[in-house]
C-alpha cells in the first residue's frame, strides 16, 4: 500500500559523470487523506460521465470523432515544437510547403497512430507491446525516425540541456525501463487493488514521463496513454478526452507539476491538477460536441430550404463534410456520383450559403473547406 501523502518518488544513481533517477514501483494500493482529492475525483468523474453519455446521444458520433483526433495531433505536436494548424493537417501534402513538410508529417503520423492504436484495443489491452506498436507508427519518416521506432530506448536519455551534463533531468539507465513499464503495465491492469481508474492514469502518465522509455517521442505517447486507457477500461466509449489543449495552455505549470512529484515527493499535487484537468477537458469537449450538434442541425434546415430538388446532394455530402472538413470537386463529383460540371455547381452553391469556403488560389484541384465546422475546433486551440 502507498499512501499518497508518503510516498517517496525514487532515488538517484551514480553513472560515469552524471546521476540518473530511478523512480519507485507504481503497482500497489494507493490511499489517500486530503479531501481535495476526493472532490476534485467526483467533479472530474461526474463531467467524464456527462461526456460520455453525451457522445452516446449524439448520432453518427463517428462522424466528429476525427476532427477531435485532428486537433489533439495538432495541440500535442506543438508542445513538441511544430507548427502545424487545424487547416494544414487537414489538407493533402502536396498543398504543405516544402519548409513546413516535417511538421505536417508528425502531425498526421499522430493521427494515424492515434487511429490504429484504438483499433488495437479491440484485440489488445493497453499494454507496453501497443505503446510500442503505436510509437513506430508515430515516428516513420519524421524526425527521429533513427532513434529506435517501436522500441524501449537501449541507452541513456536526457530531458533539458544540449548534454548529460546540463541537462534539467536524467531518466533512468536503460536497464532499468522494461522492468519499469512493466511495473506500469501491471498496475493499469491490477483488479486486486481498488485505487480508481482516474487516478491509476493519473499516476501512470507522471511514471511514464519519467522513465522515459523511448529515445524521442516520449511527450505525445505519454499523452496518448490517457484516452487510451480510459477507452480500455470502458470509462470512455470512444477517445473523446485529450489533456494535450490543458497541458500545453501553461506549459511551465505542467512540467513544474511532474517535476515536483520527484524533488519534493509531491504526489498528491500532481494528483491534483490532473484531475482539475480531466473536468475542464471534458467540459470543453461537451461544449464543443454541442455547437458541432447545432451547426450540424443549421445546415441540414439550410440546405433543405435553398438547394430544393438537389437537397438529397447537398445533405449526403454534409455527412462526408463532418468526417473529412477538406475536399476538391473532383472529389464531390466522386462521392455523389455525379458529373464534374454539376459537382462544381453545388460546390458553388454551397460556398454561396457559406458552408464552403476555398483553402487553394489555384485553378485546378481547388481544396474546399466546411469553414464553420472547423472554427468550433479553432475556438479551443
Amino acid at each position: 500500500m502507498i499512501r499518497l501523502e508518503a510516498y517517496q518518488s525514487g532515488h538517484y544513481e551514480k553513472a560515469y559523470g552524471y546521476q540518473y533517477f530511478v523512480p519507485t514501483a507504481i503497482n500497489a494500493e494507493w490511499v489517500w487523506d486530503t479531501p481535495a482529492i476526493n472532490a476534485l475525483l467526483e467533479k472530474a468523474a461526474v463531467k467524464l460521465g456527462e461526456l460520455n453519455s453525451f457522445s452516446r446521444l449524439v448520432p453518427s458520433i463517428d462522424l466528429f470523432l476525427q476532427m477531435h483526433v485532428t486537433k489533439e495531433a495538432v495541440i500535442s505536436s506543438r508542445i513538441e515544437g511544430t507548427q502545424t494548424n487545424m487547416d494544414e493537417a487537414l489538407l493533402p501534402e502536396s498543398e504543405i510547403a516544402s519548409e513546413r513538410k516535417n511538421d505536417w508529417r508528425e502531425v498526421n503520423n499522430y493521427i494515424n497512430a492515434l487511429n490504429n492504436a484504438v483499433e488495437e484495443l479491440e484485440q489488445l489491452p493497453i499494454s507496453t507491446r501497443l505503446l510500442r506498436h503505436t510509437h513506430r507508427i508515430l515516428m516513420t519518416h519524421v524526425r527521429g525516425e533513427q532513434k529506435l521506432p517501436g522500441e524501449f530506448r537501449s541507452s541513456q536519455n536526457w530531458i533539458g540541456g544540449n548534454t548529460l551534463n546540463d541537462a534539467v533531468f536524467i531518466p533512468p539507465h536503460h536497464q532499468y525501463v522494461a522492468e519499469l513499464m512493466g511495473d506500469l503495465e501491471n498496475f493499469l491492469h491490477n483488479d486486486q487493488i481498488k485505487t480508481p481508474a482516474l487516478i491509476r492514469v493519473a499516476i501512470a502518465h507522471y511514471q511514464f514521463e519519467t522513465i522515459h522509455p523511448f529515445l524521442d517521442g516520449n511527450g505525445r505517447i505519454g499523452r496518448l496513454l490517457i484516452p487510451l486507457y480510459l477507452v480500455s477500461e470502458k470509462i470512455l466509449d470512444k477517445p473523446l478526452l485529450y489533456l494535450s489543449r490543458y497541458f500545453e495552455r501553461n506549459k511551465g505549470l505542467y512540467y513544474d507539476n511532474l517535476t515536483r512529484v520527484r524533488t519534493h515527493n509531491d504526489m498528491t499535487q500532481w494528483v491534483k491538477y490532473f484531475l482539475a484537468g480531466v473536468e475542464e477537458t471534458a467540459d470543453v469537449a461537451v461544449r464543443t460536441l454541442t455547437r458541432v450538434l447545432q451547426l450540424k442541425i443549421e445546415a441540414e434546415q439550410d440546405i433543405h430550404a435553398k438547394l430544393g430538388r438537389r437537397a438529397h446532394l447537398g445533405l449526403a455530402l454534409l455527412q462526408h463534410l463532418f468526417r473529412r472538413p477538406m475536399l476538391t470537386i473532383g472529389e464531390v463529383a466522386q462521392l455523389s456520383n455525379i458529373s464534374f460540371k454539376s459537382a462544381s455547381n453545388l460546390v458553388r452553391e454551397l460556398e454561396t450559403m457559406g458552408l464552403l469556403q476555398e483553402f487553394t488560389s489555384q485553378s485546378r484541384n481547388r481544396i474546399f473547406g466546411f469553414r464553420s465546422y472547423l472554427s468550433v475546433f479553432e475556438d479551443h486551440l
